[in-house]
C-alpha cells in the first residue's frame, strides 16, 4: 500500500508540474502564405534579348506597414539559390526558427517577400516553351527583375533587409553595388564576392557539359528528358552541396550511404528540366563584384560555413573581401557533425543570433 501511495504521489507531483509548464511556443503557420504573379512588360536582358512578358512569381507572408509618408517600411526580401525557389524557405528548419511570434522575422512585424527568380519555380523559364530560345539571363537580369517586382508589383521602394542563400547570396552583392540605398541591411549566406572560377567553375562546367554532351539533349529540343545528362549534372550538384562530417555520422555504413544516395538523388532529379538546369547554372557566368565592393554601404553580416565545398574557407577570400566593405561583419560557422556543408545556410539555428544582431545594429 505504501508503494502504491508513493507512486500516486509521484504521479500527482508530475501532473502538478506539467500544469505550470509553459505552453509550447507558437510556430509559423504556412496557411499565412499568399502567392501571386507580377508581369513585367517588354523586359530587356543584358544580352540584348527581350521578352514581351516576364512573369515573376512570388510568395508573401505578413502585411506591409506604411510610415507617415505612406511608404512600406517593414519589407524583407529572401532570395533562394541555384535551382531553388521561394518555397524552400517554408521548410521547418528555416520558417519555424524565424517566422513565428517573437522570432527574429516575426511575420506579425515584417512583410516577408519570397520571389521565384527568373528561370526558377513558377517564374518565366525555358521549359515554359521557348527552350534554348529563352533569353540567356544572368545575375544582373535577375536582380533587375527582383527590383521591378518590388517597386512596380509590390510598391516597395526600400527594404528593411535582403537575406540570400548561395545564388541569392551573390545577388546581394549585386544589389549592394548597383542599388546601395535600397536595403537597410544585407545578410549574404554561403558565397564569395568574386568571379566564379577555380573549382567552383569546374563543377558548374562539368554539370553543364554533362547535359550538353548527352545525345538525347538534341540542342535543347528533346522529346523526353536527357536522363544521362541530368544524372551527371544532378549527381555533381548533390555532392558539392553535401557535408562530409554529417554524412559520415548519419550514414556510417556502405548500405546506409547507398540508401541515402538513392533517396536523395531520386528526389533531386524528379522535378528537374535539363534546359532550366543548364540556364540556372550558366547564369553565374559573368558574376564578379570584387572591383566595386566599396560601393556597398548598408550594414552587412556575411556568413559562410567551414565545411562548404562550394566556397572553401581555407583560401581566406571572404575575410579579405569583407575588409573592403564598410559596416561588414564576416562570420565563419565551424564544421560539426550537425552542420550541412553548403546547405548550412538554410538551417537557421546555426546563425539566427547573427541575424538578430544585424537587425539591431541596422
Amino acid at each position: 500500500m505504501k508503494s502504491r501511495a508513493r507512486k500516486l504521489a509521484a504521479i500527482s507531483l508530475i501532473l502538478a508540474l506539467l500544469s505550470f509548464a509553459p505552453a509550447r511556443a507558437q510556430t509559423f503557420d504556412e496557411a499565412q502564405v499568399r502567392q501571386g504573379d507580377h508581369i513585367i512588360r517588354d523586359f530587356r536582358f543584358r544580352s540584348g534579348e527581350n521578352l514581351p512578358e516576364l512573369k515573376m512569381h512570388y510568395r508573401t507572408i505578413g502585411s506591409p506597414h506604411r510610415d507617415a509618408k505612406g511608404r512600406i517600411d517593414n519589407a524583407i526580401m529572401i532570395l533562394h539559390g541555384t535551382g531553388g525557389s521561394g518555397a524552400q524557405f517554408l521548410q521547418p528548419q528555416f520558417a519555424e526558427e524565424l517566422f513565428g511570434p517573437g522570432q527574429p522575422l516575426d511575420v506579425t512585424r515584417y512583410f516577408i517577400i519570397l520571389p521565384d527568380n527568373i528561370g526558377h519555380g513558377a517564374s518565366s523559364k525555358p521549359s515554359d516553351g521557348l527552350r534554348m530560345r529563352f533569353p540567356h539571363y544572368d545575375y544582373d537580369d535577375m536582380v533587375e527583375a527582383q527590383r521591378r517586382l518590388l517597386t512596380e508589383g509590390l510598391k516597395v521602394d526600400r527594404l528593411r533587409l535582403i537575406f540570400g542563400t548561395s545564388m541569392g547570396c551573390m545577388h546581394i552583392f549585386v544589389w549592394g553595388e548597383q542599388h546601395p540605398g535600397f536595403a537597410r541591411a544585407l545578410m549574404p549566406m554561403a558565397c564569395q564576392a568574386a568571379a566564379i572560377a577555380g573549382r567552383n567553375r569546374l563543377w558548374r562546367k562539368a554539370a553543364m557539359d554533362g547535359i550538353r554532351d548527352d545525345p538525347a539533349w538534341k540542342d535543347g529540343n528533346y522529346d523526353t528528358q536527357p536522363l544521362l545528362g541530368l544524372r551527371t549534372a544532378s549527381s555533381i550538384s548533390v555532392i558539392v552541396g553535401s557535408a562530409p562530417w554529417y554524412l559520415q555520422v548519419h550514414y556510417p555504413t556502405r548500405d546506409a550511404a547507398d540508401v541515402y544516395w538513392k533517396e536523395r538523388f531520386e528526389r533531386d532529379i524528379a522535378n528537374r528540366d535539363a534546359n532550366d538546369f543548364l540556364y540556372q547554372i550558366d547564369s553565374s557566368r559573368n558574376y564578379d563584384p570584387l572591383a566595386e565592393l566599396e560601393k556597398i554601404k548598408a550594414p552587412m553580416t556575411w556568413v559562410n560555413s567551414a565545411d562548404d565545398f562550394v566556397n572553401p574557407p581555407e583560401m581566406g577570400m571572404a575575410e579579405t573581401a569583407a575588409k573592403r566593405i564598410s559596416n561588414a561583419r564576416y562570420v565563419l560557422i565551424p564544421a560539426s557533425p550537425d552542420t550541412r556543408g553548403h546547405g548550412t545556410h538554410s538551417w537557421a539555428k546555426f546563425w539566427k543570433e547573427e541575424l538578430v544582431s544585424l537587425l539591431e545594429r541596422s
